[in-house]
């Protein structure tokens, strides 16, 4: 189970940390990413990091945005920074292993001008 957490109200410009605990064993491990969803759009992809720790961002979020891991905690960060209000979605995080894929609850991050 994924428990995501961070989310919240921050005005344009500002900055938030969003995490997401694993309560279980990761297990054959490919990648974890996060997601966001805007009101009235698709899910789309942010952000991935890879067992070898190499990360990939959207171009919408690159260079404001650092996905990260805590690999003995068994959580997933993304800090994000200078916040826009079009970054206004739910966000969600994802891990995908060999045996399944995984999605966290979802927090909200709303972004005020």
């Amino acid at each position: 189970q994924l428990q995501a957490s961070g989310g919240g109200l921050v005005q344009a410009g500002g900055s938030l940390r969003l995490s997401c605990a694993s309560s279980g064993r990761i297990i054959g491990l490919k990648a974890m990413r996060w997601y966001r969803q805007a009101p009235g759009k698709e899910r789309e992809w942010v952000a991935s990091i890879l067992p070898n720790g190499l990360t990939n961002y959207a171009d919408s979020v690159k260079g404001r945005v650092t996905i990260s891991r805590d690999i003995a905690k068994k959580t997933l960060y993304l800090q994000m920074n200078s916040l826009e209000p079009e970054d206004t979605a739910i966000f969600y995080c994802n891990i995908d292993t060999r045996y399944g894929n995984y999605w966290g609850q979802g927090t909200q991050v709303t972004v005020s001008s």
